[in-house]
């Protein structure tokens, strides 16, 4: 088994200017695949709840399904940073709460690393876990668990109060030692001023082509989910159409006795 990628790593892919690539895996199988491909970092995330679960949002996630996924994820992956994301109500509560969730990610899930979303209102839950030796990486902008906050799935970030108040909250998640970010659904001009602006690296999903790294949905970026379509999303294929075609030739195998034929038999 090759040696995985660390955290120090991804810190020195943006002093070498290299551009990450994360990419969710919820599975062994796909885990594999994408860990072969070459992606640095593997995001077990809390969108589990909407492309596995089929929930019209990630706040029915669990801290049992998460460590579930992240066994998962890292027994299928070899090299790439394993990422599991701390689902609503498994770090906000407490700091107390925030180290027994991300201590049982990194001791019973596997992973290399834990993410939580919000800025100053988590500081101090990412100060206490990067000093328990669990390293962190925050997410900032459209943060999924506070959706009803938020008023939906919508860009973030807009205007200068609002610029301000997210690269305030990056920079005190670096200062408190999140070792990345997550930027999600913000203008590009502020994904590139807060890259700019930064220490470690940042991770852009809908923030436009300056951050340090980009993040995909693998279901999304496979073309295998299709109920919600986000400007962001490339499709880099339509797996949904070949899946589809696939399971009815044999479907009409199956109806018409030619499946399974002698040599898929045993005699």
């Amino acid at each position: 088994m090759s040696q995985r990628l660390t955290v120090q790593h991804i810190r020195d892919m943006k002093t070498r200017g290299e551009r990450i690539a994360m990419v969710t895996a919820y599975d062994a199988t796909f885990a594999r695949h994408i860990d072969a491909a070459g992606a640095e970092m593997l995001l077990v995330g809390d969108s589990l709840g909407m492309v596995v679960q089929g929930r019209s949002s990630t706040l029915g996630v669990t801290m049992d399904h998460m460590v579930y996924h992240t066994q998962a994820v890292v027994r299928g992956s070899q090299r790439a940073l394993v990422v599991a994301d701390m689902p609503f109500m498994s770090y906000q509560p407490s700091v107390e709460l925030a180290l027994r969730n991300g201590g049982r990610l990194l001791a019973h899930g596997g992973a290399g690393a834990v993410k939580l979303e919000g800025g100053e209102r988590v500081v101090a839950a990412v100060r206490a876990l990067v000093d328990a030796g669990i390293p962190v990486v925050g997410h900032l902008g459209l943060t999924p668990q506070s959706v009803h906050t938020l008023s939906g799935f919508r860009v973030q970030g807009r205007g200068d109060k609002q610029g301000a108040r997210i690269m305030e909250d990056a920079l005190l998640l670096e200062d408190a030692g999140a070792f990345a970010i997550v930027l999600e659904t913000i203008p590009l001009e502020l994904g590139k001023a807060i890259s700019a602006r930064l220490t470690i690296p940042t991770i852009g999903i809908g923030a436009g082509p300056h951050c340090d790294g980009q993040v995909l949905v693998c279901y999304d970026m496979l073309g295998l989910y299709d109920q919600i379509a986000p400007k962001f999303v490339k499709r880099y294929d339509n797996l949904a159409e070949h899946v589809r075609a696939a399971t009815k030739a044999y479907i009409d195998e199956v109806r018409s006795g030619t499946f399974p034929a002698d040599e898929h038999s045993f005699r």
